[in-house]
């Protein structure tokens, strides 16, 4: 028997041989193992016809019953049945590799029969992985720390894919349970730290293969090399086949859900993705590949429908998946460590801004990851871990780095670009109605990926959910037409084509009238004849012209009108003869006006006063009027010209 508080590693036990005589052995040894044959997993079926799940349920009973029994096994069996039976572990990793994931369980058949058979399997291989990585069941079962990392290492009952698939297979609801599991296989084993060093690698090409099977990036090449010529060459989203295009939206899914689950569960993982740029990989793939991959989705023909909308529902998925892990990663490697407050603070909190400005360039990835986890959530969380090294005014100026078109997403989307996010929605759910859509748009700020993964999942919000999804679109009211209110001269003429159903064309004609002689029309004077009806109401004026006074026009042709306006006696002068011209009545009225006083002319006085005494203003103005005026009584116009172009300009004074 074994002895009591010794690590199973070191404990013997005597048991009888084969030919009956009692030997001693290791507790662990292969001899100890019972013979027992662990059978493959196989997935529910998916058609789900009565001799295919009536398969399925035998094939999974036997799994089931086999586990119950290894779980019931005594620490020293369970290990030996664990380390030596190969078909053990065939049995588990078969259901790590083919069982449904997250989204795979709405595709299983409807059987309640099946569901609890896979529960039933589910839950017995999760304990038998839970007792595996355990090494130390009670004070009496237990293994030496350093003896069990050696046996689970070198005897591969963990690797690191293992682990990722325990997370994303039984993470949900058992979160803890896993943290623990895989904490202590890390502890024990610190070579897997390692191990998942060299991983990280390889999950990164994950995302490189992908681009390279879509044309957007040659093989061999990183992201940030440029493409070569015959890159084209290559299919794309758009021209590679249906089942091409499946393989790699499938596959992309169970990478990204994968690695979200396993640095969710344990963030001490993050460290080392961090370590290989798993972040600028990351969102430049989100940058490059997503907008690829759903335009041909949206684009392609797909005879089945359905298949289409689960496309889009899986690639909705690892989008919100990929921005859930940049979160993470963001979070444990740079925000915890200022939370907890850790030494070197400051250098933590340069990090995380750094890793935001060098998203600005990623506008759309950008943009999705601030519709998750709000960038300026995140600052103000810094700022109040450490408001001295970083004051107020420094994260006012950090919150820019959201910049300005994102906020200019929140305006309303018109014209040609609201109905290109139509088309796309309509191309991927047709029946749905126009108004519906709309609505929906309005409500996610016009994002039509969001519309379409939340429609599919049945997870829009209460104030759409009430609404008529066949609701169509509201009818414009149609805008009074601008010829009905325009006022233009020509309204009503033989001319206007916008009153007049027919117009005479023989009146309208390009250029020169053919046939026409201009001598001809020059001496056509019928339309002189058509205007004097519109003439006739002037006759009045008529009738005065032609009593025109010839001595009116010489009076103003006597005084220069005009000639000397800064002489301010030939100005009194001149109104004066005006006002002499017109009727004594109205002669008399304006003389009374303000400014249009009169007074009779005073003799002139041109000798004034003796030599050296000063002249009156009178006296130097009657002098000039003199000068002025010599030009009447004779031929002294060259005096009077002269002057009149001085006055105007035309020679210096």
């Amino acid at each position: 028997m074994a002895c009591a508080r010794v690590p199973l590693d070191e404990q013997q036990v005597t048991e009888p041989g084969p030919l009956g005589k009692e030997r001693t052995l290791p507790a662990l040894h292969p001899d100890r193992t019972e013979e027992r044959c662990f059978v493959p997993y196989k997935p529910p079926p998916e058609d789900g016809s009565p001799a295919d799940v009536e398969e399925f349920l035998e094939h999974a009973r036997f799994i089931t019953e086999d586990l119950e029994w290894l779980l019931a096994l005594p620490h020293d069996k369970f290990w030996c049945q664990v380390v030596f039976d190969e078909s053990l572990q065939r049995c588990l990793d078969s259901y790590l590799r083919h069982a449904p994931r997250g989204l795979d369980l709405s595709t299983l058949p409807s059987s309640p029969a099946v569901a609890d058979m896979q529960r039933s399997i589910h839950k017995a291989v999760f304990l038998t992985f839970l007792r595996m990585a355990t090494h130390k069941e009670s004070k009496e079962h237990f293994f030496t720390p350093a003896v069990f990392g050696e046996i689970i290492y070198e005897n591969f009952l963990f690797d690191i894919p293992k682990l990722l698939d325990l997370c994303v297979l039984f993470g949900k609801g058992n979160g803890q349970l896993l943290h623990k599991m895989i904490e202590n296989i890390f502890t024990q084993q610190p070579s897997y730290y390692n191990d998942l060093d060299e991983t990280v690698p390889t999950v990164l090409q994950v995302f490189d293969t992908i681009l390279e099977k879509c044309g957007l990036q040659c093989e061999g090449a990183t992201a940030a090399e440029p493409m070569k010529l015959n890159a084209h060459k290559k299919p794309t989203a758009m021209t590679m086949s249906q089942q091409e295009l499946l393989d790699i939206i499938l596959y992309l899914c169970d990478s990204t859900t994968t690695i979200n689950a396993f640095l969710d569960i344990f963030p001490a993982a993050c460290s080392s993705f961090q370590s290989h740029g798993f972040l600028s990989s990351l969102t430049s793939f989100y940058e490059t590949g997503v907008p690829d991959l759903e335009k041909a989705i949206r684009k392609r023909n797909f005879d089945d429908k359905s298949l289409q909308e689960d496309l889009w529902k899986r690639l909705s998925h690892s989008c919100r998946k990929m921005v859930e892990t940049v979160h993470l990663l963001l979070h444990h490697t740079c925000l915890q460590p200022i939370l907890e407050g850790r030494e070197n603070m400051q250098t933590f909190a340069e990090e995380l801004l750094q890793y935001f400005t060098s998203f600005l360039p990623e506008k759309r990835f950008l943009t999705d990851y601030d519709e998750q986890f709000p960038v300026a959530d995140d600052i103000s969380l810094l700022q109040q871990a450490v408001p001295i090294m970083y004051p107020q005014p420094a994260f006012d100026a950090v919150c820019v780095l959201v910049p300005a078109w994102f906020q200019g997403a929140m305006c309303p989307v018109i014209g040609a670009e609201l109905e290109s996010l139509l088309s796309c929605i309509r191309d991927l759910l047709p029946d749905l109605g126009e108004g519906f859509l709309l609505e929906c748009l309005k409500e996610y700020n016009y994002n039509s990926e969001l519309v379409i993964n939340d429609i599919l999942e049945d997870r829009l919000a209460p104030s759409l959910a009430k609404l008529d999804r066949t609701m169509p679109r509201p009818v414009k009211e149609e805008l009074p037409a601008v010829l009905n209110n325009r006022s233009n001269v020509f309204d009503g003429d033989e001319f206007d084509v916008f009153r007049r159903e027919q117009v005479d064309m023989s009146r309208i004609w390009k250029g020169r009238r053919k046939g026409e002689n201009v001598r001809e029309m020059l001496n056509d004077k019928r339309h002189v004849a058509e205007q004097k009806a519109r003439y006739h109401a002037y006759e009045t004026v008529v009738d005065e012209l032609d009593d025109y006074d010839d001595e009116y026009d010489d009076t103003y042709d006597m005084n220069q009108v005009g000639a000397n306006d800064l002489d301010g006696d030939s100005l009194l002068t001149r109104r004066y003869l005006w006002c002499q011209t017109l009727s004594p009545t109205l002669h008399s009225r304006l003389c009374c006006l303000p400014g249009c006083s009169f007074r009779p002319e005073r003799s002139s006085n041109v000798v004034g006063r003796p030599k050296g005494q000063g002249q009156t203003t009178e006296t130097l103005l009657d002098r000039r009027k003199k000068e002025t005026n010599k030009s009447r009584g004779a031929n002294h116009n060259r005096r009077s010209m002269a002057d009149r172009k001085r006055n105007k300009g035309m020679i210096p004074s």
